[in-house]
């Protein structure tokens, strides 16, 4: 899989640190209930098709980037810097 990052250019997926959904998780409060924090740290959207994910071009120039990509295909639609 290769990875267009808007400041390198066309790049091997190994260059690239992928981050998860680039989606906000609620951290529960400190006293939360332990079900909460089960849930905050181990259940995670699985899904199949389009998605927003957030990848760090580490091995390049350091970059944020928000990739949209299709997890049954693993077709690159879209690539961004994250803001």
């Amino acid at each position: 899989m290769r990875l267009t990052c808007p400041l390198c250019g066309d790049r091997d997926r190994r260059e690239f640190y992928y981050m998860g959904h680039a989606t906000y998780l609620d951290r529960p409060a400190a006293d939360a209930p332990a079900e909460a924090w089960d849930a905050y740290l181990h259940l995670r959207e699985n899904p199949c098709g389009p998605t927003h994910d957030l990848w760090q071009h580490e091995a390049g120039c350091g970059a944020w980037l928000r990739v949209t990509r299709d997890t049954a295909t693993h077709e690159i639609t879209a690539v961004e810097l994250a803001r």
